[in-house]
């Protein structure tokens, strides 16, 4: 029979395996395929690479943290906020993935001069600076550096270090909550969920909008509906994402709250595999295997080439530019919006008159004499 630390290992090892190869396939697909390099892309490569260096070095961290072995404060203190740089990367990058997608919703004919690709590259570097200070905010003081902190650590834990200078590496024992539950979570994981979700309910009622105009008008309405349907699936995936990383990550702060705000309720043994913030769950990691499948699922067609793994590149109304109808076109703002952003579009194909000439040579066509 296994113990139970050992099964909680392997599982995290096999959860960043996973995580470190399919979020290498994105990257890898994004670079392969030009079609691919567009401005939400370069969002979705930051997201994979933070989900690259959780299952390369935070997994393996988190694996170690748990042990309570000896280690210096600071050694122990740095390990446990390397974590917190990576989970609020992540939060920053979905987050910008929503912003970009409710831009392109809201005014989809300046998308492309408002959101360019050196614009997104800046907002993804700002993203991580951020990330890197939030996260190693602790490592400037705000922290338990104490005698009595680490006397107390150790005769808890049932730890006996034989160097004075060192200490039992618990995450509760070098982070304090106050930062975890004020800093860590209210200011930055809660409003950005918060966020989020407004902004996905706006994509939803302008998606459903959007539907309510297609009934109302005959021209094209099925092949509009289809194309909507399609990027509302999108939208769907991107938004299943979040609330996944929420449902999985938000009970940890919960309990977070719990200890700080009640020290005295009771609660797991700290050091302990029942307890998460010293020993992350297999749960709690998974959700960084949520950007290949949750992005894979955005498009049917995903196991296909390399390039087309992710994201399949679909056409409106034929090809742009192309007539589907006699007197029906696609609006010019198609020309100027790359298919990837399908969903950012108002999505109703407008009826233009065709010149005689043309429809007349075109029926002349159709019905020789």
């Amino acid at each position: 029979m296994l113990d139970a630390d050992v099964i909680y290992i392997i599982l995290e090892l096999v959860i960043a395996v996973l995580a470190v190869l399919g979020n290498v396939l994105v990257c890898w697909a994004v670079c392969l395929n030009s079609n691919l390099q567009n401005v939400t892309n370069f969002f979705v490569v930051s997201l994979a690479v933070a989900d690259i260096a959780v299952g390369v070095l935070a997994i393996p961290f988190a694996i170690t943290i748990s042990t309570g072995f000896c280690a210096h404060f600071h050694g122990c203190l740095f390990i446990a906020c390397f974590v917190l740089v990576l989970t609020q990367s992540s939060i920053f990058s979905l987050l910008a993935i929503a912003v970009d997608r409710y831009i392109a919703i809201k005014i989809p004919l300046r998308y492309n001069g408002l959101v360019t690709g050196q614009r997104a590259k800046g907002i993804i570097a700002i993203c991580w600076v951020l990330s890197v200070i939030i996260g190693l905010t602790p490592m400037l003081g705000w922290n338990k550096c104490t005698s009595e902190a680490t006397n107390n650590s150790t005769k808890v834990n049932h730890i006996k270090c034989t160097d004075d200078r060192m200490m039992p590496c618990l995450f509760e024992n070098v982070v304090t909550m106050d930062y975890m539950v004020y800093f860590n979570f209210f200011a930055f994981v809660l409003v950005p969920l918060l966020l989020m979700l407004g902004i996905y309910l706006r994509i939803f009622m302008a998606a459903r909008h959007q539907l309510q105009l297609i009934e109302l008008k005959a021209i094209q309405g099925e092949k509009c509906r289809s194309i909507l349907q399609k990027e509302v699936h999108a939208a769907k995936s991107l938004a299943i994402i979040v609330g996944l990383f929420a449902v999985c990550w938000l009970p940890l702060h919960i309990i977070n709250c719990f200890t700080y705000f009640c020290p005295l309720c009771p609660r797991p043994r700290p050091g302990s595999c029942t307890w998460p913030s010293s020993c992350p769950t297999a749960i709690l990691w998974s959700t960084h295997l949520s950007t290949p499948t949750g992005y894979g699922s955005s498009d049917k067609p995903s196991g296909r080439s390399s390039g087309d793994t992710f994201w399949a590149r679909r056409s409106i109304c034929s090809r742009v530019g192309e007539a589907t109808a006699p007197g029906l076109r696609c609006s010019p703002a198609w020309q100027r919006i790359p298919p990837s952003k399908l969903m950012d579009t108002p999505w109703i194909c407008t009826q233009r008159k065709m010149p005689a000439s043309s429809v007349m040579s075109k029926n002349s066509r159709e019905n020789p004499a």
